[in-house]
């Protein structure tokens, strides 16, 4: 076996190549032959169109995963972008809400205010505003807190009223706060009229009064003019109430058979929940006891004027009787 079958050198055949300083100018010149034949002659179009045709499945195919995550990322954008608005929306629409509850409140409150200065003009007695704090706690009653006690002239006893009639009465007096014991408490007695017919009674609270708001006129005769829709306002016989004040309405009338009297039922005017504004009345025997001492002084000095005056009209007829009559055709001197 000769030696030379082992030999790795390359066949004659190739050994034969270009130098590649030639190669490289041969290959520009190809190139810019045909990119000259292209530009005048057109003739890779045809090419071109068969390549473009050929490998548009694969641009598809290729393009598909970066549309999906530009859809994607758009999707994600657009979506903040909603919830964004959506939050801002929900914001301003709990901010126009609140807003318009504030002028509603606001609303209630000046006509409140209003109703109360339009009594306070008609009550025959001085009374001052007040504004409600919270309910009492005492589940066995029915009483509010007033922000005004010893401090505005508050007294025990003071009648209570809203703008349309009788609330309760303050029962307690704190320095700076005062409670009051609302008209349907069990507790609560205030001497009443009809205001159609002048029959008197007694007004009471229920004994069921922590559910209901209803008050009940007793110790009315059988024989009594009441009837449904007839007004109830203060009599004034406590001492305490003006007369006059207007108190509830009669709902119901029962003449029950085995009593004497009958079983009156009345809706209070007054508004016993959710009140704000108040007027706190002086007690009418406060104030005729602070009218008494003026009065006695008005008569006082009306007698010493009436006297001095008498005892004017005196001298002077003393001083008339005491001048002597002048002579016949002179004038008497002063």
């Amino acid at each position: 076996m000769s030696l030379r079958t082992l030999e790795r050198d390359a066949p004659s055949l190739f050994k034969n190549r270009l130098p590649a300083p030639t190669q490289l100018a041969v290959f520009c010149a190809l190139s810019l032959a045909l990119m000259v034949a292209d530009a005048r002659l057109q003739i890779t179009a045809p090419l071109r169109q068969a390549l473009a045709t050929v490998l548009y499945p694969v641009q598809l195919a290729l393009l598909q995963p970066l549309r999906w995550i530009s859809d994607s990322a758009d999707y994600l954008e657009k979506l903040e972008a909603a919830q964004r608005a959506a939050h801002e929306a929900e914001a301003k629409i709990t901010a126009i809400s609140l807003q318009a509850h504030q002028a509603q409140l606001l609303a209630q409150e000046n006509q409140q205010l209003r109703g109360l200065l339009n009594l306070r003009e008609r009550l025959p007695v001085p009374a001052q505003a007040a504004e409600v704090v919270y309910e009492s706690p005492d589940r066995y009653s029915r009483r509010i807190i007033l922000d005004q006690g010893q401090m505005a002239g508050i007294v025990p006893g003071s009648p209570v009223m809203d703008a349309a009639g009788v609330l309760g009465q303050v029962v307690r007096v704190q320095p700076f706060t005062s409670e009051v014991r609302l008209l349907v408490d069990r507790d609560q007695a205030i001497p009443t009229e009809v205001s159609r017919t002048g029959v008197r009674g007694v007004m009471y609270g229920l004994a069921s009064n922590l559910t209901s708001d209803t008050v009940e006129l007793r110790y009315m005769p059988r024989d009594s003019d009441v009837q449904p829709g007839d007004a109830l306002v203060t009599s004034g016989l406590d001492g305490i109430y003006p007369p006059g004040l207007p108190v509830a309405v009669v709902t119901a009338v029962e003449r029950q058979g085995a009593t004497a009297f009958l079983r009156i039922d009345s809706q209070p005017l007054a508004k016993m929940q959710g009140t704000r504004h108040v007027l706190v009345l002086t007690p009418r025997n406060s104030v005729l006891a602070a009218e008494r001492p003026i009065a006695q002084e008005l008569a006082t000095l009306s007698q010493s004027n009436a006297d001095a005056k008498k005892k004017a009209r005196d001298d002077k007829s003393a001083q008339r009787r005491a001048t002597p009559a002048a002579p016949p055709g002179q004038e008497r001197q002063p």
